[in-house]
Parts: C-alpha cells; structure tokens; sequence
C-alpha cells in the first residue's frame, strides 16, 4: 500500500484543486478535500508508527518444567510466548508441558515448540545418526499433532553441543529436518550462539557450522548467548533487544538468560539471584527460575 505517494500527491495538488473548488460548489466541498489531505498524512504516520512497533522484540521464556496455571497467568503479565516441550527435556522421563496448550491459548501465550536432541555422545556414525534422526522427527511431529498444533510449525530440536559439530551428528540434523518436512512441518534448532576457539586462534559459532553443513535445508535458528554483552543480564526489559543482537543475524529467537547462570559465560551479568537463576519481575517469591528470550514475533513458532 502507497501511503505516502497518496499523500504526496494529494500535497501536490492542493493549490489548484482548492481553486477549482471555490469556482465551483464552494467552501464545503474544499474543507472535504482538506479533510482527505489530513486523513492521507494521518494514515502515512500511523504507517511508521506501526513500522516502528515492529522493530520491538517480545519477550518470552522457557523452562522444562510447566510452573503451573496460576504462574502462567502471572507470567503472562510480563511474557508474549513461552517454550513448550513436546517431549520430555534432557534427563527427564516425563513432560509436565503435555496438555497444556489450552491453558496456554486462554491466557493467550505465543508458542516456541521445542524437542528432544540427541546428545553428542550418544551418536556415533552416520548410519546410527540417520536412524536417530527419523525416529526422533517423527517422535516430535508424533506429539505436536497429538497437541492440537496445524502442520507448518516450527519445531525446535534441542541441540546442547556447543562448537563445531561431528560429521555424524550433522547427519542426524539432515535426517531429522528431511523427515520433519515429510510429516508436514517446519525445521529448527536450538544452538549455540557463542563463538567457541578453535586451534590457530579460529573461531565456530555452532549456529553458523549448522547453516553451512545442513545446507540447503532452511533451519529456523534459536540462539543461546547469555554472555554480557550482548545479553542485557537477567533483566525483563519493557523493549527487549532484537533477536540479531545475539550475533547471529538470522535468528529467530534469542535466549539471552539460562538459568542457572553459566559462570564461565554469564559471570559479568547483573539481575541473577544469590542462587544464580533467573527470575520474572512479577515472580517476588523466586518460585518459577526460567530462561529469557526474545523474538520479532509473538507467537515464534508460527511465524512465516
């Protein structure tokens, strides 16, 4: 839409379009076509103001344990999306997030859908890792259908390696985004952000190491750096930085704070509690730690 060459225009030609109106009907009709003009430049700032909102990150979190409907609206006040596991998280046997997308709809959260990955260790070669990474996509989309979430989705796969990937674990990541488009929906990942050294004083970002090896698959990227800076610290800021203040360009959502707090990453960030997590402002009794994250949308997994 042309807002402002419409109002331009109309700008343009005021001089004479009020002449011929006053040699026709009259001083009514010219305080109409004045009204036209001022709707025009109205509707062309409304325009960038809506363009300035949409530079404004929304804040979300995450944790592996669901904290409860009463924290969830107390949440709300202070977070747009929240992360919601579609299998249990790492070292646990059981997900306390199943079933809870209603309650998630009602109170009108935003959602990041996050799955299980393979820990790095448990991969061994390639062949091992394609089969890994068909049962697990199929484990994923399995769950979110059950959930209630439409095909098209993101889903996240929780990828804890930091730094440069295996060959086969680069494999496993090609056959679970292969398969997860199969079954109708959209890959991501959860990765590193930091740069890690590497020997003749190089650097990795595993963010960056996944984008060149999975290649041309299109991963939706879900960044950790809670090193400050770039992090703010364990702040809940009322204008969140952007996603690509992580250092990576690309992402799409940015997990600024863990908790507990990494000390060997994290140790020059404010906010932390004497107990090193992380809490929500509207959370004074400390009863929920979570994980900070910001995105461009408010609803992260189903953003186009």
């Amino acid at each position: 839409m042309r807002i402002a060459g419409t109002a331009g225009d109309a700008a343009t030609g005021t001089a004479a379009g009020a002449t011929k109106l006053i040699r026709g009907k009259g001083m009514r009709r010219l305080v109409g076509y004045l009204l036209l003009i001022f709707a025009a430049f109205l509707m062309r700032g409304e325009s960038s103001l809506a363009q300035m909102g949409s530079r404004q990150g929304y804040l979300g979190f995450d944790r592996n344990d669901y904290p409860g409907d009463t924290a969830m609206s107390a949440l709300r006040k202070e977070f747009s999306f929240a992360g919601y596991w579609l299998t249990p998280a790492p070292g646990a046997k059981t997900n306390s997030w199943t079933g809870k997308r209603k309650a998630m709809q009602e109170r009108r959260f935003g959602f990041l859908l996050l799955a299980r990955g393979r820990e790095g260790s448990a991969i061994h070669n390639v062949a091992g890792a394609q089969k890994d990474g068909l049962a697990d996509a199929r484990e994923a989309a399995r769950s979110a259908k059950a959930e209630g979430f439409s095909n098209g989705a993101i889903i996240f796969v929780d990828v804890e390696e930091g730094g440069r990937l295996t060959d086969a674990y680069h494999a496993y990541l090609r056959a679970w985004a292969d398969e997860l488009v199969k079954l109708g929906f959209r890959p991501g990942v959860y990765c590193s952000g930091i740069a890690v050294n590497e020997s003749g004083g190089a650097t990795i970002v595993t963010a960056d190491d996944i984008r060149v090896k999975e290649a041309p698959r299109k991963f939706a990227f879900w960044v950790f750096n809670d090193a400050c800076p770039p992090s703010p610290g364990c702040v809940a800021a009322a204008n969140p930085p952007l996603q690509r203040a992580s250092g990576v360009k690309d992402a799409a959502v940015w997990q600024f704070v863990r908790s507990p707090r990494e000390k060997e990453i994290a140790a020059q960030c404010g906010g932390y509690a004497a107990d090193e997590n992380c809490y929500a402002g509207v959370d004074a009794a400390r009863k929920w730690h979570l994980d900070m994250n910001v995105a461009a949308n408010a609803n992260p997994s189903f953003a186009k």
